[in-house]
């Protein structure tokens, strides 16, 4: 069993961090550049970044919808890891995904929503796919804990009043947001997506990955 358990597959749902990383309009521009550099006589390589906490594959901490809610390094780690469930969600109309556009869920404490037909890796698309309050609310009911999208957020880029962010902090539920599901069938899988573990961090990235169940 267990040489079985070393050949799952493993889906890697994370963006690539690299400078030219489509961010959030006005948001920090992700930016690397080696600070030591063997070529110039040091005994090895160092880099230094600049980024947004947003930058890329993420996990909102509350206290980036919430000024007196916990920040990243705050939150219990149990939403970031276990099954999960994984919805193709690329033909819902409208500009966002609603109580009507949600199959049946039984028993998933995750689920994770694929929107794009392929993920726009080297442009910003603005009129990406968000989740309704009332979507969030019925998750909640279902049990499930944590919501995952490969949208840059799970409300419109124009929203003032942060609808679903708001939902998500009712039902204490956490959010990740950025995946890359691309190639990813419908179904459930392994989630593994720890954020960075930042004091006072709003957001932390994460290397997000999934990974084939193991039958019983």
């Amino acid at each position: 069993m267990s040489s079985w358990r070393s050949r799952r597959r493993i889906w890697d749902i994370s963006q690539t961090l690299r400078p030219g990383l489509p961010v959030w309009p006005g948001d920090t521009a992700f930016m690397f550049e080696r600070s030591w550099r063997m070529e110039d006589g040091s005994p090895v390589n160092v880099g230094r970044m600049t980024m947004s906490t947003h930058s890329g594959t993420h996990g909102d901490a509350p206290l980036h919808y919430a000024a007196d809610a916990d920040d990243i390094a705050a939150v219990e780690l149990d939403p970031y890891i276990g099954e999960c469930l994984v919805i193709d969600a690329t033909q819902v109309a409208g500009g966002r995904i609603d109580v009507g556009d949600l199959p049946h869920i039984e028993s998933a404490d995750r689920v994770l929503f694929r929107t794009f037909d392929a993920f726009p890796h080297d442009k910003w698309d603005s009129t990406f796919t968000a989740i309704s309050a009332d979507a969030i609310a019925w998750l909640a009911l279902q049990g499930v804990k944590l919501v995952g999208t490969d949208a840059p957020s799970v409300d419109p880029q124009d929203s003032k009043t942060m609808d679903a962010h708001k939902a998500v902090l009712a039902h204490d539920m956490r959010i990740l947001e950025g995946l890359v599901l691309d190639g990813v069938p419908e179904g459930r899988y392994e989630l593994i997506a720890l954020p960075l573990k930042i004091a006072g961090g709003d957001a932390g990235l994460c290397r997000a990955i999934l990974r084939d169940l193991v039958d019983d």
